[in-house]
C-alpha cells in the first residue's frame, strides 16, 4: 500500500460498511462540495493529461458519462493517465477490483494518491461499493469480472453516474458505453539495439477512441505512456525525431 491511498480490506462481512466509512473520511478531507471543479475549468468536464485531452472530443471526461477502457497492453498505463489530471486537480477517484494497481507507479504517472480510494477485493459487494463510491466521488474505475456484469446491474451503476455527476470508468467491456478507449502496444525506448542493453524509459503506444461524438473509424493518438519519469506525454513524430537526431 502507498501512503496516502485509502484502501477497504477484504473483511466479506464489513466490505460495504467500510467502503462508506471510507467515503465519509474523503468527505470530510474535501475542500468544497462534490463534485470539485477547479478554478475556470468546465465544471462539465473531469480534466485529463493534454496527450489524452487532444483525443476526447470535448477534451476532457464528460461527467455522467460511462468509459471503458479495453483490455490488453497498456490499459493499467492508459488507466493511471485517466486518473492524474483529475486527482491532480482535486477530484477524488476510486478504483474497485483491481488489487494489481501499482501505487509507485500511479504516484509517478502523477496520480495524487491523497484523493485515490481503493476496493481491491469487493467480492459480491461489487455494484453496491461502485454505487456507494459514485454517491460521493468525481471518478470511479471498475474491473469487469470474469463472468461479466449483468445488464441490470450496468444499467443502475450507469444511471447513478448521471446522476451523481461522476465519471464511470469501465476496465473490460461495456455494451453501450458513451466511448471506449483501447491501447495497442508499441515500442519501448531507452534500450540499445545494437547492445542490447540500457534503461527503459518510455513507452511509445498507440491509443484508439470510439463512441459518441467520434466518426465510425475511430480517432488515434500517439502517447508515450508512460512518458520519461512516468507521467503520460504526447510521443514525438518518429520522422521529425530522426531529422533532430541527424542534425
Amino acid at each position: 500500500m502507498g501512503e496516502g491511498a485509502v484502501d477497504v480490506g477484504i473483511d466479506a462481512a464489513g466490505r460495504l460498511a467500510t467502503a462508506r466509512g471510507v467515503l465519509r473520511r474523503l468527505e470530510d478531507r474535501a475542500v468544497g462540495a462534490h463534485p470539485a471543479v477547479e478554478p475556470g475549468a468546465d465544471g462539465r468536464l473531469v480534466p485529463v493529461v493534454a496527450p489524452l485531452a487532444g483525443l476526447l472530443p470535448a477534451g476532457g471526461l464528460r461527467r455522467g458519462s460511462t468509459v471503458a477502457v479495453a483490455a490488453g497492453v497498456g490499459s493499467t498505463s492508459l488507466l493511471t493517465a485517466l486518473l492524474a489530471r483529475a486527482s491532480a486537480g482535486g477530484a477524488w477517484a476510486g478504483v474497485v477490483g483491481r488489487p494489481d494497481l501499482g501505487l509507485v507507479a500511479a504516484a509517478e504517472a502523477g496520480v495524487a494518491l491523497e484523493r485515490l480510494a481503493l476496493v481491491p477485493y469487493p467480492g459480491a459487494d461489487l455494484i453496491a461499493v461502485v454505487a456507494a463510491l459514485l454517491d460521493g466521488l468525481d471518478l470511479v474505475a471498475v474491473a469487469i469480472p470474469g463472468q461479466g456484469m449483468r445488464a441490470a446491474d450496468r444499467q443502475r451503476l450507469a444511471a447513478r453516474a448521471r446522476q451523481r455527476g461522476a465519471v464511470l470508468l469501465s476496465l473490460g467491456p461495456w455494451p453501450g458505453a458513451d466511448a471506449e478507449l483501447s491501447s495497442v502496444q508499441g515500442d519501448w525506448q531507452g534500450v540499445d539495439d545494437g547492445v542490447g542493453c540500457g534503461r527503459l524509459r518510455a513507452r511509445r503506444m498507440r491509443v484508439r477512441l470510439r463512441g459518441r461524438g467520434v466518426a465510425a473509424t475511430g480517432r488515434e493518438a500517439a502517447l508515450l505512456l508512460p512518458g520519461p519519469g512516468g507521467c503520460p506525454a504526447t510521443a514525438p513524430d518518429p520522422a521529425a525525431a530522426r531529422l533532430q537526431e541527424a542534425g
